[in-house]
């Protein structure tokens, strides 16, 4: 499973967690903790929707050694905020990145770059004051970010 198919399965399944997560009801501390855990679930699906679907597209136009290369290159990349996700997306093509610096504003990038840093505070034991409700608007947003970047690159 490839491109679209496996962000959709990865999608499908941090649905899930969320689902299971609001379950969760009266006890603030456990509330906060799954708000924490999903939050680096969130963090990790925007990394790896951004791999997957840039080697899905370098699958469908390039060689094999071509593929390998990408490959081996986006292996390195992680934390992506939004200015990395721009660079990134931009060394396949300008128009991506003139495309994601006019999409990648406001909420959209308040919500990438808040996930990442709050990933990064969460994997580092920093005190992370993230709720049940904030993670879920930046999910909502990071799905966006994640819809648009597959439209990019699979249209």
């Amino acid at each position: 499973m490839t491109g679209r198919a496996q962000v959709q399965r990865e999608r499908q399944r941090l649905d899930d967690a969320f689902k299971r997560a609001s379950g969760v009801k009266g006890d603030p501390e456990l509330s906060s903790d799954f708000a924490r855990h999903l939050c680096v679930l969130v963090s990790g699906f925007l990394e790896q929707s951004a791999i997957e679907l840039l080697l899905e597209h370098v699958r469908q136009r390039s060689s094999q050694s071509i593929q390998r290369h990408v490959g081996q290159s986006l292996r390195r990349f992680s934390s992506p905020k939004a200015n990395k996700l721009i660079a990134l997306f931009g060394s396949f093509d300008p128009a991506w990145e003139a495309d994601l610096k006019g999409y990648l504003v406001d909420q959209h990038k308040d919500a990438v770059d808040a996930v990442v840093d709050l990933r990064h505070n969460i994997a580092h034991g920093r005190d992370t004051l993230v709720t049940m409700s904030r993670i879920s608007e930046y999910y909502d947003r990071v799905k966006e970010v994640v819809e648009h970047i597959a439209n990019l690159c699979l249209p």
